[in-house]
């Protein structure tokens, strides 16, 4: 079982080294990718600063490999990977990563939807968010 969790924001690096790390397996004919980044919303007259997420760690990688899984008996995918951030992490930073791979685009596409909707649906990932003033409340996710 794999740990999906990376302590801060998913770096630019992370990313790139994912990619570049496929470049050698030439049976592959697409990626999708879906980052999700931590927005600046405005929650009544605050501005969001900065998420800080937290999770039981062993239960949501258990339910990631569930999904996973799933995702391969459902997709035919040559490798996906899953990353999510943990700790806190400042507006315009990742939070989320997911890459697909498969021999076709509508695969890899179709796989990514159902995996960020899944993770969304499943993983007790929790976000608090943090405002500028420094005052703070737990994200309701949409």
């Amino acid at each position: 079982m794999k740990n999906i969790f990376i302590a801060g924001p998913i770096l630019p690096e992370k990313i790139a080294e994912s990619i570049a790390k496929h470049q050698v397996k030439t049976t592959i004919g697409a990626h999708d990718i879906f980052l999700g980044q931590v927005r600046a919303d405005k929650v009544g007259e605050n501005i969001v600063a900065a998420i800080e997420y937290s999770a039981y760690e062993p239960m949501v990688n258990q339910v990631i490999h569930e999904i996973r899984e799933e995702v391969f008996a459902k997709y035919e995918l040559s490798c996906l990977h899953i990353y999510h951030a943990i700790g806190l992490v400042k507006a315009g930073e990742i939070c989320l990563f997911v890459f697909t791979s498969s021999k076709h685009r509508k695969m890899a596409m179709d796989a990514t939807r159902f995996l960020v909707e899944s993770i969304k649906a499943k993983a007790p990932i929790f976000g608090k968010e943090i405002f500028e003033d420094m005052s703070h409340q737990w994200k309701v996710n949409q």
